[in-house]
């Protein structure tokens, strides 16, 4: 009997010795790992693995993601992995369905947009890594950037390298590019020129902030009679074009007679009225290899409305 509890004495040491390392090993792990942990949580960025097969869940969403998008995110979208899709913008879904089937490429990264509890929309750069089982996608690892502020600044950018400062239209080197590219095209195309006929006056007699208001509400009357395909751009100190692709000569005439109507009402708060303008056009049913020409001949016809316009006046 003494040797029976002897020999249990001695397991229950041993068993306690061995649960003894093994807890100690755990805790080395444990003492590894944690210090990881409260980095990650520590970043910016926010963090991610989530399965998607079987079903959706996340395994791991860094905290940080309520400090980004709103307090009670994280504890959202661990109850339910389902709620990206309702903060994500509806142009971006797609993209988050194709990286949860592995569809997309994964060696770039990926932009999307995510609602934040204020209703703001923010851009998001995305590293994502698929893990494969069985040759199928069963979870996404990867890091969400924030780069609204730089994607905003881009925004900028790329809106004044093409557009003009002052009016808001497109500026002469858009003009150009667009230009080119109807060269290549063959679609019914009309060019419009239209020069302000007053500016130095106004200018002369008002000064130039009076002549800047002068430009800039030709350029709202040309701009609000256009249709969305048509591309108005200002390329000269009062000089402007308009490209209106895929119209009849009717269509194009119509929009140059609510031009001239229009600039009475756009000049109703200004100290000159009418704002008068020339206006010549030229249309073809194709535009290919002949848009320098379509210009040219917009561009004689508008000074040749300018040059008899002034001698009626002068009779």
């Amino acid at each position: 009997m003494e040797i029976v509890v002897g020999g249990i004495v001695i397991g229950l040491i041993i068993l306690c010795i061995h649960l003894y390392k093994v807890k100690s090993k755990l805790q080395q792990k444990i003492d590894l790992i944690d210090p990881m942990i409260k980095t990650t949580e520590g970043i910016r960025d926010i963090l991610y693995y989530c399965e998607v097969y079987p079903k959706l869940k996340y395994l791991y969403l860094s905290p940080n993601i309520n400090n980004i998008l709103g307090p009670l995110m994280l504890e959202d979208h661990l109850r339910n992995p389902d709620k990206i899709f309702e903060i994500v913008h509806p142009d971006d879904c797609q993209i988050i369905r194709m990286k949860q089937m592995g569809a997309l490429n994964f060696d770039e990264p990926i932009t999307v947009r995510f609602q934040n509890h204020l209703g703001q929309y923010i851009w998001f750069e995305e590293y994502a890594t698929p893990v494969y089982k069985d040759g199928r996608v069963i979870a996404v690892q990867g890091v969400y950037r924030n780069v609204h502020s730089h994607h905003i600044l881009q925004e900028q950018l790329k809106y004044k390298s093409t557009h003009d400062g002052l009016t808001g239209l497109y500026n002469r080197e858009y003009f150009q590019l667009k230009k080119k590219e109807y060269n290549e095209l063959a679609i019914p195309m009309s060019v419009i020129i239209a020069d302000l006929d007053d500016l130095k006056e106004v200018n002369d007699q008002y000064g130039h902030q009076m002549g800047d208001r002068l430009i800039i509400a030709a350029a709202d009357c040309l701009k609000k009679m256009a249709d969305e395909e048509m591309i108005v751009a200002r390329i000269g100190g009062d000089e402007f074009i308009v490209m209106s692709p895929n119209k009849n000569v009717l269509e194009v005439e119509q929009y140059i007679e609510k031009v001239y109507l229009g600039m009475e009402q756009f000049s109703k708060d200004l100290p000159f009225s009418p704002i008068r303008i020339s206006i010549g056009y030229e249309y073809s049913p194709s535009s290919y290899g002949i848009m320098r020409q379509l210009f040219s001949k917009a561009d004689q016809k508008m000074y040749k409305n300018k040059k008899m316009k002034k001698m009626f006046i002068g009779s």
